[in-house]
């Protein structure tokens, strides 16, 4: 018995030692992967992965009746395709942006989408954009950061979680 035993525990030993060098090489944190799927991989011209900064008050509020974009600032940690630089920050427009991002899309912006849920600060997400915003959109937008920010606004076409 007592030696089942200690072959028992050598074997749980290596098997725990195996298990603890594999994930040695493993990123902590959100893999670079996070978030990608074939929407995100072809929509836009720009994909990146960012983490929103803030959400300004009064920048996203429920109106059956009113539909708008709204401005939000992100630090952009990973660009997968396009021409904006890591560590930028940019500043994207979200449609609807009460809604969960699969049904935020309606006859004034089509094809929009993503898998995020709901928006909240240091959340990180993929993003497949476009820009300008206004070649995109033609509608109410919230912008908190109106004469704040140079540089385009971006139009977010599909917007996943990525954390």
């Amino acid at each position: 018995m007592r030696n089942w035993l200690f072959s028992t525990g050598q074997s749980a030993a290596l098997l725990i030692t195996a298990f603890a060098l594999a994930s040695c090489n493993k990123p902590s944190g959100a893999s670079a992967n996070a978030g990608e799927d074939p929407q995100i991989k072809s929509l836009g011209t720009v994909e990146v992965t960012a983490r929103l900064v803030e959400i300004p008050d009064g920048a996203i509020f429920q109106r059956d009746l009113y539909d708008y974009a709204t401005i939000l600032k992100y630090e952009v940690v990973a660009v997968h395709r396009g021409a904006v630089e890591k560590g930028a920050t940019i500043y994207v427009g979200h449609y609807n942006p009460w809604k969960p991002r699969a049904d935020a899309a309606d006859k004034r912006a089509k094809n929009i989408g993503g898998t995020l849920r709901q928006f909240r600060a240091g959340q990180l997400q993929r993003m497949a954009l476009e820009t300008p915003m206004d070649d995109h959109f033609m509608g109410g937008i919230v912008d908190k950061y109106f004469g704040k920010h140079d540089g385009p606004a971006y139009w977010a076409v599909w917007t996943n979680t990525a954390d």
